[in-house]
């Protein structure tokens, strides 16, 4: 069995909800990515400020010092005034010598932050290579960045002294702390947000397939045997409305199709109905020809029988012309239904009157009261009642005693006769020709008795349906609305 997928108007309830999903995901992380860009440039412009700060105190120091400028006497030019600086600019240094030696340091010895002797070669060579002169190392260190700045330290004359490090520890908490509000806030917003799309999404996927669900109702009720309606869409898309044109034009043409079909059943229907008529009148046609010649043969005056032999002769062809007249009537009887003669019955009684026609013995009839009235033609009703039960004793095979129901039972708004016996049963190759004219799987017989009982019931908006069990027998059952 093939999977069913989701409709079209789930689809885009779905593909409408993932799109704000999608978003609100993309404009969280570009928040968050800006918020942390934004963070470091300013951890950058900061140390930035910072080393400008303390490079000026520091050449100011370098000025006004009575020593000589340089770097075996950097210790003791800046051998107090190191820590002025730090504490005016509230900020640590070091200062190293141009092999990367330390020189005196701002901020105390500490064992868990101790300041290294000697600086990493790397950082000397690079010093050396870049023509800035300036050097940033960055370390992930507890929660945040840790930079280390390193710049050349020239004195008055632009001659190298030595290298400045300006330790920087990137402190994100307050940053963090904000970043982790905002998000909550803007969780809050996706919250909000989110339910509104949903309601958005379900409104606007019913609107947008609304058409394309009218459309299908419209395809899925229409039968090729009925007159279908065509669709009128106001506001549509050109999409629909080209789709609406299609489905109009195809009614056009199945409605076409329809009557070219309608009127070639009808003339084959006829053209059928001539060559039974034929069949069926010339069958007494023969043995009426055949007696006219034995009598033109056989005939003497002298005869002493001869009154004797013509009455025979006579009875024949009455007989035969009886059968002919039987055929046209029965013929001009489903042709033609005769006009109806509505009058408000007991349909107890008329059921009753049309049973008493048949052995009493084979038929067992019942009733669920003993008034039901409906509207009907009484003729038309006994007629429907004397078929069903013929037929249902000509189904009885000739070795099994007949057994026939007819129960009558009535609804809020319907009657039902329902017509039981217990015959040969229905085989399934047949069941779909029952109701055809001409059918008949008697040898007798012309198959117009349950095309004329379909045809009367339909007449009154009813209907005739049958279950059966080969070599246990059916079960027909009639319906029609009380009143017309």
């Amino acid at each position: 069995m093939a999977k069913r997928s989701l409709s079209l108007s789930s689809r885009i309830f779905f593909y409408m909800i993932l799109l704000v999903v999608l978003a609100s995901i993309l404009i969280a992380a570009v928040t968050v990515y800006q918020y942390n860009d934004q963070s470091q440039d300013y951890h950058r412009k900061r140390l930035e400020r910072k080393e400008v700060q303390l490079m000026s105190s520091i050449n100011y120091v370098l000025k006004e010092s009575s020593w000589e400028i340089k770097t075996d006497n950097l210790e003791l030019i800046f051998k107090d005034k190191i820590y002025e600086i730090a504490n005016i600019h509230n900020v640590a240094f070091n200062l190293y010598d141009l092999k990367g030696k330390l020189i005196k340091s701002s901020k105390p010895w500490l064992e868990n932050d101790p300041v290294p002797d000697q600086l990493p070669r790397y950082i000397i060579d690079t010093l050396a290579l870049i023509s800035s002169k300036r050097f940033v190392e960055k370390n992930k260190l507890l929660d945040g960045n840790y930079r280390s700045s390193y710049l050349i330290l020239n004195a008055p004359s632009s001659k190298p002294l030595g290298i400045l490090n300006v330790p920087y520890f990137d402190d994100d908490s307050l940053n963090s702390g904000e970043l982790k509000e905002f998000l909550i806030r803007l969780g809050y917003a996706y919250i909000i947000m989110m339910l509104i799309a949903i309601a958005f999404a379900y409104f606007m996927s019913k609107l947008i397939t609304k058409s394309l669900k009218a459309i299908s109702d419209k395809m899925y009720q229409t039968r090729f045997e009925k007159r279908n309606k065509k669709i009128a869409l106001d506001g549509a898309t050109s999409e629909v409305m080209s789709l609406v044109e299609s489905y109009n034009n195809m009614i056009d043409a199945l409605e076409e199709s329809a009557q070219k079909l309608a009127s070639t059943e009808r003339e084959q229907a006829w053209r059928e109905m001539a060559k039974q008529v034929a069949h069926e009148v010339k069958n007494p046609l023969t043995p009426m020809r055949l007696s006219v010649q034995s009598f033109q043969r056989k005939f003497d005056p002298d005869d002493k029988d001869i009154l004797k032999k013509v009455d025979e002769y006579s009875k024949t062809l009455i007989q035969q012309i009886d059968t002919m007249s039987k055929i046209a009537e029965a013929f001009s009887t489903f042709a033609k239904m005769p006009t109806q003669k509505i009058e408000h019955l007991n349909v107890v009684e008329v059921v009753e009157h049309a049973l008493d026609i048949f052995p009493d013995s084979s038929i067992d009839f019942s009733s669920t009261a003993k008034l039901i009235q409906a509207d009907f033609d009484r003729d038309q009703l006994n007629r429907i009642v004397t078929n069903l039960v013929k037929n249902a004793i000509q189904a009885i095979p000739e070795d099994r005693t007949a057994a026939i129901k007819v129960e009558l039972s009535e609804e809020a708004h319907h009657i039902f006769i329902k017509v039981k016996d217990n015959g040969s049963g229905i085989e399934n190759g047949i069941g779909q020709k029952i109701f055809e004219p001409k059918f008949t799987t008697k040898t007798s017989g012309m198959g117009l008795g349950l095309p004329m009982v379909k045809n009367i019931v339909e007449a009154y908006n009813g209907e005739i349906t049958y279950n059966t069990t080969l070599n246990k027998g059916s079960v027909f059952v009639v319906s029609f609305p009380k009143k017309q």
